[in-house]
């Protein structure tokens, strides 16, 4: 049996978590603002999302301080898996947020009322809009980068606001041009109807990630071609198993080899083609596990549910 992984390099992801919550402060105090010179219950639905990104963002910072910790004697993996945990919460957070917005538009489609100080209003809100787009897309060019489900979710979450705010913002321009006031309402409906469906979406992958889902098929394609040029008449691979927490993948495998080579052979062919997979697979831990090639129970063990790698 032989296990190797990388050394997880320790880049503090927990910045970019300060940088979400900062923003998000700094943006709901400037979509309150609009609304309050405005009125708008669209600009007020847009900044009651804003409330959301901070408690999102608070959440984020927790569980990325917890999944950056090492692996213990209570933790043998890590918590890699906290990041799932931390996207699940903003998940039912953008729910939460997207209900509260729906009752408050419906409740203006049905009393309308008039708008004020509309120039100042849209100017604050689009000001807001591009500071945080430019912070969404910091935390998803970082949440790719280091493969971090938690500050992907928080991207997402940002950039759902910023599409909110430019709804919200075409919605009361329209008010203005056609003198409509329920448009301000309408406008709020459809944009919390539009984030119900970014909520159930970011559950449904973080979901998947605490249910130990595989690898994505690119990944396996890059075992399976390391796989490939180890592989000859006298060495053979089954029971390929794989799965993700957080930013760690996990591999597991069984190398079959002829039942006359030295413990020594064997485990030098695991630690090659170990170390080929982890070039292609940083912070990848692997777990193989030598069998005799002629034994017939070699064949028999294999798992269910184990990647057929050819």
């Amino acid at each position: 049996m032989s296990s190797s992984q990388t050394n997880n390099s320790q880049i503090n992801l927990a910045k970019f978590a300060w940088m979400s919550i900062i923003v998000s402060v700094v943006v709901f105090g400037m979509k309150m603002t609009a609304w309050w010179a405005t009125g708008s219950v669209g600009l007020l639905s847009d900044a009651l999302e804003s409330t959301v990104n901070i408690v999102a963002a608070i959440v984020a910072l927790f569980a990325l301080r917890t999944a950056m910790k090492p692996a213990d004697a209570m933790h043998h993996f890590g918590r890699g898996k906290a990041e799932y945990f931390s996207a699940s919460i903003e998940g039912f957070m953008i729910l939460l947020a997207a209900l509260i917005i729906v009752y408050t538009a419906i409740d203006r489609i049905i009393s309308p009322r008039d708008l004020e100080q509309i120039g100042w209003g849209l100017t604050i809100s689009t000001v807001a809009a591009v500071i945080n787009g430019g912070a969404a897309l910091i935390l998803l060019r970082a949440g790719k980068l280091h493969r971090s489900p938690v500050l992907i979710a928080d991207g997402k979450h940002l950039m759902t606001d910023v599409w909110t705010s430019v709804g919200v913002i075409v919605g009361v321009g329209l008010v203005v041009v056609t003198g409509w006031n329920r448009l301000d309402g309408i406008v709020a409906l459809a944009v919390g109807l539009n984030i119900i469906v970014t909520g159930i979406n970011l559950l449904r992958s973080s979901t998947a990630g605490l249910m130990d889902k595989a690898l994505s098929d690119d990944d396996h394609l890059k075992i399976v071609n390391v796989l490939t040029k180890y592989e000859r008449d006298d060495v053979k691979f089954h029971a390929l198993q794989t799965r993700e927490a957080g930013r760690q993948r996990f591999v597991s495998m069984h190398v079959l080899v002829p039942g006359a080579w030295t413990i020594q052979k064997g485990h030098d062919l695991s630690e090659n083609l170990e170390a080929d997979i982890i070039a292609e697979l940083p912070d990848t831990i692997i777990t193989t596990h030598v069998e005799p090639l002629e034994d017939e129970r070699s064949w028999a063990d294999e798992p269910e549910g184990q990647h057929r790698w050819r």
